[in-house]
C-alpha cells in the first residue's frame, strides 16, 4: 500500500487545537477524508474519521490496523500540513 497523494487545509481557529483537515488518497484508489490534524501537549498528531455513537462517544470509521501504517499516515500528512500554504483559511 501506498500513499499517492495528501491534500491538507490548515484551520486558524481561536481557541481550537484543531490545526486542519487531510484526505489521503492511497494506491491512486482509496480516499480517506476528514483526517483531523490536532495540536496536542506532545505536538501534532492526526485524528481519524469518526461519527458520535448512541452512547454519546466517538468511533473511528476508517483508521490503520498497525502502528506502521498509522505512522505512515502521520509523517505523510504532518509533511503535507508543514508544506502547505501559510495562507489559512479560519472555519466557522
Amino acid at each position: 500500500m501506498e500513499i499517492t497523494s495528501v491534500n491538507v487545509r490548515k484551520i486558524d481557529k481561536e481557541g481550537s487545537r484543531m490545526k486542519g483537515i487531510a484526505s489521503v488518497l492511497l494506491d491512486d484508489s482509496f480516499a480517506v477524508h476528514d483526517i483531523r490534524i490536532i495540536e496536542g501537549d506532545n505536538g501534532l498528531f492526526i485524528a481519524m474519521p469518526s461519527r458520535k455513537t448512541a452512547t454519546g462517544g466517538y468511533r473511528d470509521i476508517a483508521h490503520p490496523i498497525n502502528p506502521e501504517v498509522r505512522s505512515m499516515f502521520e509523517d505523510a500528512i504532518l509533511k503535507a500540513y508543514d508544506e502547505a500554504e501559510d495562507e489559512v483559511k479560519e472555519e466557522e
